[in-house]
């Protein structure tokens, strides 16, 4: 293969490893084969264009062209002229299609459905970023600059994925660039000769200077430095005291969150992606339960809450976590006087719901569930270790439906000061406003409980708030005067707003964020849907415990104990369900309409539909892609063993049946045996030098690979009948090759270490004659086909008539 062809597959490859950070932002995320498609089109014309040759700007015009024509005819054929070529109505649908995936991606939370608009985008980047990559590399021979583009491809996955784009992608990332530096520089290596150093180190071991092997020192040490420093770049910031986690954690605590290797769960702010879930144009399911609950619809389903207020934004603390508890403590600061009823809730969550915080009622006393768990007690919340998600759970949850009564809340005692302290700590850069406006609307209160319930009643009812969910987000003290003063938000305006006034009272509060209890279906169950996320304040009452409050005006349901005891026709009430398509029953019902894949993994059905076939709605698993996924998962898994797989093969071969039927093939069966002792040796470590005769070679093998005895004297008997084969006029037949072989096999395996043993087995030397056997046979097609294409030429500037 020559160096530009080379750089060519280099730079197309790296292109792909970079867009890979781009994966996790769609699904599904089919758009990679078309960019490679389109890519490999651009990078096949500006092969072409080398060759011809063009000059330079001309070789990037032409890549530019059939970028052009490939992305007319795949995303706009219809409105191109003759299917292919860009005319003016190309052009402005493509802008339209911009303006859609633009619109997409800001209403759309990761991973966002793969629409036109969006597919082009990232298709027509990935494009654009090749082709700059294969100008530099190739065209301009200037490989180094090339990471610039990838960089800027990295970074927007990056940003997009709120800060990291994980450490596998960069990780691909930088193999891509490695790959294609290591190109460049073999093919400026070649331009000096073919071998460093002398005979030893020559590319194939045991040629001679000039033999034309490729090298091996400066590939190797080229490859090492590209592993140490990717390395470096991944463990480095992991022992820097002002990087938090590096490129395997998450930063500021901003993203996602985890499970910190102390016992602790780190500072997150699921509030974030909170925004984009409502604004969702499909409201799809993310789990269904079934309760003995006789009203769900104070039943939240909470995952996380948020108890540190920095004045920027409301987190999670640090704290510790510990294992799940059979049985979890009593809940801090609930009297065991007041009305309590247990519930039990059986969950399924979706398969496309995957977070790191277990949704549950609270408080819960009991979960039973399979998996990676840990419990953090302040919180009580369950939290998923070592990328342990909620996808697919299946859990258990016995909680308590605490019913508090006014008169209680209104008589409860003052909070612990530790609890106090912690609860009620508001930044500096408060506003002033925030608590004078608290002060101003509670005006009157008696006690902390009527100055909770005035604070809840003037959000939801009497401020004049308006509801929605377009207004920009937003966690710091400057969102919370905006908001007061603008009276227009969603949940999370409503809830830490709530919390920063209680808290500037001296109330103990903090923001929970998870779901409403959900939309109640026809067979009895309960579905929660992605638009359900919701934000809610918790305030501190000593003899209740935290207790939920509910700001938000038409969203969720005003806790009874906050109710009005008089009926007020202006009072906010539980939210009414929704009619749905799932919630209407059919006209007609049959199995498949009864019983959806939902209700099955509830085990709804009965024992006829759970042990049905296909999934009606589509939601089960597809056989053909259950089939194609096993064996792209047994191909990766066997692509390790491959030159095991390879080795074995030829060992076999060479090895073969004993009886030679005539003077050619005893030779050839007799070279054979001597080829497999030197691969045998070049496995263990003894790199073959085919310079020496095979009686120097002999002795080689034995002093290099420590061989003694039995195994020592096969080597020398093979080496003597290759010398007969080779220089006597009538070679005898030798008897016994194959078992010599294996003699030398079981000496070097005898003397060698363990790992000199696997390496020999698993990751053979010798294997490497693949790759030259390959590079072979398309120099041999290149130069035949450069040969007849010179013919060609030739033939048709004779047959050209002249003319003057």
């Amino acid at each position: 293969m020559s160096g530009r062809a080379r750089l060519t597959l280099a730079a197309w490859a790296a292109t792909l490893m970079g867009a890979g950070a781009l994966l996790p932002l769609v699904k599904p995320a089919t758009w990679i084969f078309t960019a490679a498609f389109v890519l490999a089109l651009v990078s096949g014309a500006g092969t072409l264009a080398r060759r011809a040759p063009l000059a330079r700007p001309l070789t990037l015009l032409a890549q530019i062209v059939v970028a052009l024509l490939a992305l007319t005819v795949i995303f706009a054929r219809e409105q191109a002229v003759l299917w292919f070529l860009p005319g003016p109505q190309v052009w402005s649908h493509a802008a339209e299609l911009f303006r859609a995936g633009a619109e997409d991606v800001g209403r759309y939370a990761i991973p966002a459905p793969d629409t036109e608009g969006i597919r082009l985008m990232l298709v027509g980047g990935v494009v654009m970023i090749g082709l700059l990559v294969d100008a530099l590399s190739v065209t301009f021979r200037k490989a180094a600059p090339a990471g610039l583009p990838l960089l800027a491809l990295y970074s927007v996955a990056a940003g997009l994925s709120g800060g990291g784009a994980g450490w596998l992608w960069f990780l691909l990332a930088a193999s891509g660039y490695l790959l294609l530096l290591l190109a460049e520089a073999r093919d400026r290596l070649s331009q000096w000769g073919r071998v460093f150093g002398g005979a030893q180190r020559s590319g194939r071991p045991g040629s001679a200077v000039g033999s034309g092997g490729p090298t091996f020192a400066p590939a190797r040490t080229g490859r090492r430095i590209g592993a140490v420093a990717m390395g470096v770049a991944l463990v480095v910031p992991l022992a820097l005291p002002g990087f938090t986690g590096g490129l395997f954690g998450n930063g500021d605590g901003e993203g996602t969150g985890g499970v910190g290797k102390g016992g602790t769960i780190s500072a997150v702010n699921p509030l974030v992606s909170l925004q984009d879930n409502l604004r969702q144009q499909e409201d799809r399911e993310v789990l269904r339960y079934r309760t003995n609950a006789r009203d769900t619809s104070g039943m939240y389903l909470r995952l996380v809450a948020l108890d540190q207020f920095d004045g920027t934004s409301w987190k999670s603390s640090v704290r510790p976590i510990e294992d799940v508890p059979e049985q979890l403590p009593w809940p801090q600061g609930l009297s065991q006087d007041v009305e309590i009823t247990e519930v039990t809730t059986n969950f399924v969550a979706s398969e496309g719901y995957e977070q790191k915080w277990l949704p549950m009622p609270y408080p819960a006393g009991r979960v039973e569930i399979d998996g990676r768990w840990r419990y953090e007690p302040a919180g009580r919340m369950l939290v998923g270790d070592d990328k342990q998600t909620t996808r697919g759970a299946r859990y258990q949850v016995s909680s308590l439906d605490v019913r508090p009564t006014p008169d209680r809340l209104a008589a409860a005692g003052p909070a612990p000061e530790k609890l106090l302290a912690e609860y009620t700590k508001v930044p500096p850069s408060l506003p002033a406003d925030v608590k004078a406006t608290a002060l101003r609307v509670t005006q009157g209160a008696a006690n902390d409980y009527e100055q909770a319930v005035k604070l809840q009643n003037w959000f939801a009812r009497d401020g004049g708030f308006r509801y929605d969910v377009e207004v920009e987000s937003g966690t710091g003290v400057q969102a919370i005067s905006r908001f007061l003063k603008d009276k227009e938000g969603f949940c999370v305006h409503f809830s830490f707003s709530m919390a920063a006034m209680a808290r500037s009272l001296g109330i103990p509060a903090r923001v929970a964020v998870g779901f409403m209890p959900g939309t109640t279906q026809t067979d009895g169950s309960v579905s929660v849907g992605i638009r359900d996320a919701h934000a809610w304040p918790e305030l501190y009452f000593e003899g209740a415990g935290w207790t939920r409050f509910e700001p938000t005006p038409s969203r969720g349901s005003t806790p009874a104990y906050t109710r009005e005891t008089t009926p007020s026709g202006t009072a906010t009430g539980p939210a009414q369900p929704q009619q749905s398509a799932s919630a209407q029953p059919s006209a007609v019902p049959s199995a498949s309409e009864s019983c959806t894949a939902q209700m099955r993994r509830l085990g709804d059905c009965g024992p006829e539909a759970a042990v049905g076939g296909v999934s009606s709605d589509g939601s089960g698993p597809d056989h053909l892609t259950v089939v194609l996924l096993t064996l792209g998962a047994l191909v990766v898994l066997s692509l390790p063993f491959l030159p095991l797989l390879w080795r074995t093969r030829v060992r076999s071969r060479r090895l073969g049946s004993e009886g030679a039927r005539g003077p050619g093939e005893t030779a050839a069966r007799t070279l054979a045996v001597w080829r497999e002792i030197n691969d045998t040796a070049w496995d263990y470590g003894v790199e073959p030098d085919e310079s020496r005769t095979p009686r120097n070679t002999a002795a080689r093998i034995v002093r290099l690979g420590g061989l003694r005895d039995e195994a020592a004297d096969a080597v020398h008997r093979v080496a003597g009948a290759v010398e007969e084969v080779l220089y006597a006029p009538r070679p005898r037949p030798a008897a016994g090759l194959a078992e010599d072989a294996a003699r030398v096999r079981a000496g070097f395996h005898a003397a060698a270490d363990r790992r000199g043993r696997l390496r020999a087995s698993l990751a053979p030397r010798s294997a490497a004659r693949v790759r030259w056997t390959a590079s072979a046979r398309w120099s041999a097609w290149s130069t035949n086909w450069a040969v007849r294409r010179h013919a060609a030429l030739s033939r048709l500037r004779r047959t050209a008539p002249k003319t003057g």
